[in-house]
C-alpha cells in the first residue's frame, strides 16, 4: 500500500506543475508575447544589424530562486 500512495503523490504532484505551467501559459497570453516581460540587470542582450541574441541569466536566476523556494514547501507538505 505504500507503494501507491507514493505513487499517487507523485502523479498529484506531476499534475501540480503542468497546471502551473498551463496557468502561467495562459497568463502569458493575455500579454501578447513575451517582450513585454521587464529585462532583469543581468540579462544580456547583444544587437547588431542583422543580429539579435537575448540570454535571460537575470531572469533564469530569478525563477531558479523561486522555483526553489516552492518546491522546497511543497516537498516539506508531502512529506508531513
Amino acid at each position: 500500500m505504500k507503494f501507491f500512495e507514493e505513487f499517487a503523490r507523485i502523479f498529484l504532484f506531476i499534475g501540480l506543475i503542468f497546471l502551473g505551467f498551463g496557468f502561467l501559459f495562459y497568463i502569458f497570453s493575455k500579454f501578447g508575447s513575451l517582450k513585454n516581460i521587464p529585462r532583469m540587470p543581468l540579462d544580456i542582450v547583444i544587437e547588431k544589424e542583422n543580429f539579435k541574441f537575448y540570454f535571460p541569466l537575470g531572469t533564469s536566476i530569478l525563477i531558479s530562486v523561486v522555483l526553489t523556494l516552492v518546491l522546497n514547501i511543497i516537498f516539506r507538505f508531502l512529506k508531513k
